[in-house]
Formats: structure tokens, sequence, C-alpha cells
């Protein structure tokens, strides 16, 4: 067990369970909190990010419910997005500022041999698995109006959902391969006659968490074999020449740039 210990950016969401499964080194941290106490736009998603790059982690699996905008998406289907579109708003959203300034590139903002492995898992434990598509990502907590809905099929979105920022953007400013197995629970409010509510996206959740586990625990062994396509995400991304950065902010960042501090980045 992992200490919830204080990091610069807070405490994470709560103690991070660590443990081994068949060779592989693993770390479990629920991001709204045990027994789900922050809304998506109050997780600690910098504290949380944060503590996971001090215990090493290269690879970040993120399980999230969401809403589908496309019928052949249905509920208690499985997706594996390969683009997101930003839509919250005030989420604090990079490591950097303070006196370090970083651009990291974002084109393909999930990892693709890790989004590749988990699609694979998912599939080889008989689940219903859609690869690729957009995850547009609302600041919530209320559910999509209908014409928000609207407005997100029109501009080609796949899923709705509330968790996807800034967690993808930090796990790449820290270079973790990110993927994320987006469970639908409902057809957001699009479709006629299928009203979303909390009751229907509990028990559609409940079944697609039974399938979340088991794709979780068939893809950790591949891990081992697997490459951190974003292992390097920093490299060139730092315009801040070292002999400005301030020390405070090298102290603060340390885990996350002391390996690009040496030379001009």
């Amino acid at each position: 067990m992992y200490k919830r210990q204080a990091t610069p950016f807070g405490k994470p969401s709560d103690p991070i369970t660590i443990g081994d499964y068949h060779g592989v080194r693993c770390a479990f941290l629920p991001r709204h909190g045990k027994g789900h106490r922050f809304l998506p736009s109050e997780i600690p998603q910098r504290a949380n990010f944060y503590a996971l790059k001090t215990l090493g982690v290269e690879f970040v699996v993120a399980l999230s419910a969401c809403g589908s905008l496309t019928e052949e998406l249905a509920p208690r289907h499985l997706v594996v997005p390969d683009q997101i579109l930003d839509r919250t708003t005030g989420r604090p959203s990079t490591f950097f500022g303070g006196g370090i300034v970083a651009h990291v590139g974002f084109a393909h903002p999930f990892s693709p041999l890790l989004s590749r492995a988990l699609a694979e898992a998912a599939r080889a434990e008989g689940g219903t698995v859609h690869e690729g598509g957009t995850y547009v990502c609302t600041e919530g907590p209320a559910f999509s109006t209908r014409a928000e809905s609207e407005m997100h099929r029109g501009l080609g979105c796949s899923v709705v959902g509330m968790t996807a920022v800034p967690e993808a953007r930090l796990a790449r400013e820290a270079e973790m391969a990110y993927a994320m197995l987006a469970m639908v629970t409902d057809y957001d409010c699009w479709k006629e006659g299928e009203e979303v509510s909390a009751q229907l996206v509990l028990e559609n959740m409940r079944v697609c968490s039974l399938m979340a586990k088991k794709t979780v625990a068939r893809l950790l062994p591949r891990l081992n074999d697997l490459t951190n396509d974003s292992a390097d995400a920093l490299k060139g991304a730092i315009f801040t020449h070292p002999d400005y950065i301030p020390a405070a902010a090298k102290k603060r960042l340390g885990p996350i740039v002391s390996r690009y501090l040496g030379k001009r980045a």
C-alpha cells in the first residue's frame, strides 16, 4: 500500500494499492476516491499522476463510463478511443508553469501500442469491442442536454464522458503510455426513448465493470513485453533554458523533468 502522501500538487484521490500479478508490478488508484467521493472536476489529477510517476508507473489503463453517440456503440459495448475532444472548463491540465514552459505533442492522445493490446485483451475475454473513435470530455457533473448531444454527434464524436481530460494530457507530460477502456452505459440523450438515468448508468456500469476486470487481468502479463511509446514525450518539448528555470520549479518537477535539465532540452 502506498500512503496517500502529499505531492507538490496536493494529495492523490486515495492510497495507491501496489501488488504483483503474474510477474508484473502494478498499481491501482481509484480516481474518484473510494466510495466515489470526487466529482470529475474535483479529482486531484495532477497529484494522482505525479504520485504514479514517482512510483515508476509506465503504463496507465483508464476505465471510464461513457455515453454512446452512435447507433452501433450499444450499451455494454466497450470502446478503445484514439482521439479526444476537450470541452472541459478550468481543470488544471499541466504540470508546467511557475518558471518552466513545455509544449508536448498531443496529436495522438492515446498510446497506439497500449490501446491495441487493451482492445485485444477485451476481445479475448468476450467483450464487444470497438477500436478507435473520438471521446468528447465534458465538464459535468450533469449529463448532456439534447442540444449538446446532437452537437457532439454532428462533430463526429463517438462517446461522451467526463474523465479523459486532463488524464491523457498529464500522462503524456509524465511520459506514461495511456489508453482507455470506455464502457458504454447508455445512448446519451440523443436517441428517442433512451433518456439517461443514474439507475440505468449504474446497472450497465456494473456489468461492464466485470468485463473490465477480466480485461485488465488478461492485459497485465503482456505489459512486460510492451514498449512505452510515450517514454520520450518531453524530448524537445521543454522550451525554457535550464539556466533560467527556478530552483523551486526544478525541485517541484524533478521526477518528471530531471533527465532533461542537464542540457538544452
